[in-house]
């Protein structure tokens, strides 16, 4: 399980996406939110959209590995979905905040590779938030508010990447990636294989 956070804004989801599109040995984890949904987005695509008492619903049947609460609205990261995936033998990349890197952590250390993305600047960071033109200047004011907290956390993650050029972070990830899939513990069948050459 693959772990991208950073505050909005730092391109998190921009590298999401151009790591799906480059590694098909990765599948996303589509967590499931309150917030409502923006004209660019899909159902079961971008996120399962619920209502609040839906969403309590399946954290009392206890459906999500992890779950937070973000800018006044409920995300949480189904169960069954990411079990389903890592039992086919797909590595799963979830794009998550803080809070639910850490219930994961909780649950799944060994199989959990974290990584923080950092923007270049504060200024960088308001300007890609405005430019998105998706929220009102308010919900910026608020983003902006809430990302030095969120950044705060960075010594958490495994691994820590400064957003200035997207393809040089995108291939930072790559590189993490494939060394992670290298290690001795994830490499299933090694061990007859290996008794097979001596």
């Amino acid at each position: 399980m693959l772990v991208l956070s950073s505050p909005s804004g730092a391109g998190k989801t921009t590298l999401s996406r151009r790591l799906l599109e480059a590694d098909h040995g990765i599948a996303l984890s589509v967590s499931a939110t309150t917030r409502a949904r923006r004209p660019t987005e899909r159902e079961g695509v971008d996120y399962y959209f619920v209502t609040m008492p839906q969403f309590e619903t399946m954290i009392a049947g206890g459906e999500f590995l992890e779950h937070a609460r973000v800018f006044g609205n409920r995300y949480g990261t189904p169960r069954a979905v990411v079990m389903d995936e890592l039992a086919l033998g797909k590595d799963i990349l979830f794009d998550i905040d803080w809070q639910g890197t850490q219930q994961l952590k909780e649950k799944m250390r060994d199989d959990l590779v974290s990584i923080f993305i950092l923007p270049p600047s504060h200024a960088e960071l308001e300007r890609r938030l405005r430019n998105r033109a998706e929220d009102s200047d308010e919900i910026v004011a608020g983003r902006m508010a809430k990302a030095a907290d969120e950044i705060s956390h960075w010594p958490e993650y495994d691994y820590v990447i400064v957003n200035s050029d997207v393809e040089k972070a995108l291939a930072d990830i790559q590189a993490i990636l494939n060394a992670e899939r290298l290690r001795r513990s994830r490499q299933t069948g090694i061990s007859g294989f290996v008794a097979g050459l001596t």
